[in-house]
C-alpha cells in the first residue's frame, strides 16, 4: 500500500481523474486512433490516508474504472515494486475482470519502459494516442526517457520535486560531488557548466587557499528550477501547463505538477483543471 503524502495528493489524483475523463470525451470523437494509458510509477492501486484513518483509491484504480463515454483499449502499468505489482494485479483481477487481458502490470524501471514504449509506437503502434501520468517520489525520470518520447502523440502528466529533490543537491557553495551532479544531469539533461552556470554566480571574491573566485548558490532556486524544467518541457512537448505547485505545512514548495502535450487544446483544459484546484 502506498503513502499518503498530505492534501494534495488527493488534489493530484482527481486532477488527473477529471483530465482523463475530459481526454476520453474528446477521443472517443475520433475511433481512429486507438487508446493507451501508461502510468511509469503506478504503486499498489490504493493509498493509506493518516488524515482519514483509511484507504483511498490511487490514480490507476481510478482510471480503470473509467469507462464513459470510452475506456482505454489498452493499460500498462509499470511499478518497480514487486509487491505492488502483485497488489494491482489482484486488484484488476477482481474489480475489473473484463480489462484483465489488455491491462498489464510489469516490474520494472520506468525509464527503460518510456524507451519502449518510444520504440513500440515508431514501430507497430502508429495508430495509437497516449495518455501518460508519471508520478516518482524523487529523481527518478530521466530526461533522456522524455527526449526517446519526443513527437508522438503523447499527453504527460509528470510530478516534478522540485522542492525535495535538485534543490537539495544544488549545494549552497556549489561543490556538488560526482554523484550528486550526475543525479542532476540526468534530471535536467543538462551538462556540469550549464547547470553552474544557470545557478551560481561567481563573487569575485577569491579563495585564501586558491586564486579561484568563490560562487554563490542565485537567489529563488526553486522558482528558477521549476521555470528551467518547463521551458525544457517546451523542447519535448509543443505546449506544456501551468504547474500545480505543491506545498508542505510550512508553505514550502514540494512539487510542481503539469502536463506536457503536442495539443494545445489539451493544454488549455489541463490549465483551467489546475487552476481550480489552485485556488
Amino acid at each position: 500500500m502506498d503513502k499518503f503524502g498530505g492534501d494534495w495528493t488527493e488534489q493530484k489524483i482527481e486532477i488527473v481523474v477529471e483530465y482523463t475523463k475530459a481526454y476520453l470525451t474528446i477521443m472517443n470523437k475520433y475511433p481512429q486512433w486507438r487508446l493507451l494509458y501508461f502510468d511509469g510509477f503506478a504503486g499498489s492501486g490504493q493509498i493509506c490516508s493518516e488524515r482519514l484513518e483509511d484507504t483511498i483509491e490511487g490514480v490507476a484504480r481510478r482510471i480503470l474504472g473509467i469507462d464513459t463515454p470510452k475506456s482505454f483499449d489498452l493499460y500498462y502499468f509499470v511499478e518497480k515494486k514487486k509487491k505492488n505489482v502483485r497488489a494491482l494485479k489482484r486488484i484488476i483481477k477482481n474489480e475489473f475482470p473484463q480489462k484483465e487481458n489488455y491491462a498489464h502490470v510489469v516490474s520494472e524501471d520506468c525509464n527503460k519502459k518510456l524507451k519502449d514504449l518510444a520504440d513500440y509506437l515508431n514501430a507497430d503502434g502508429s495508430d495509437f494516442k497516449v495518455l501518460a501520468f508519471i508520478d516518482p517520489c524523487g529523481m527518478q525520470l530521466q530526461w533522456s526517457s522524455l527526449e526517446a518520447i519526443e513527437g508522438f502523440g503523447i499527453d504527460m502528466w509528470i510530478l516534478v520535486p522540485i522542492g525535495i529533490g535538485p534543490n537539495r543537491l544544488l549545494k549552497k557553495n556549489g561543490d556538488i560531488n560526482y554523484k550528486w551532479m550526475e543525479k542532476l544531469v540526468n534530471f535536467l539533461g543538462m551538462n556540469h557548466d550549464e547547470i553552474h552556470k544557470y545557478f551560481y554566480l561567481k563573487t569575485g571574491q577569491q579563495n585564501i587557499f586558491n586564486n579561484e573566485d568563490h560562487v554563490i548558490k542565485t537567489n529563488r532556486t526553486i522558482e528558477k528550477l521549476g521555470d528551467l524544467y518547463r521551458i525544457n518541457l517546451k523542447k519535448i512537448f509543443s505546449y506544456v501547463s501551468k504547474p500545480f505547485v505543491m506545498k508542505n505545512r510550512k508553505n514550502n514548495v514540494m512539487y510542481h505538477f503539469l502536463l506536457g502535450s503536442n495539443n494545445m487544446t489539451a493544454v488549455k483544459i489541463a490549465n483551467k483543471i489546475v487552476g481550480k484546484w489552485s485556488q
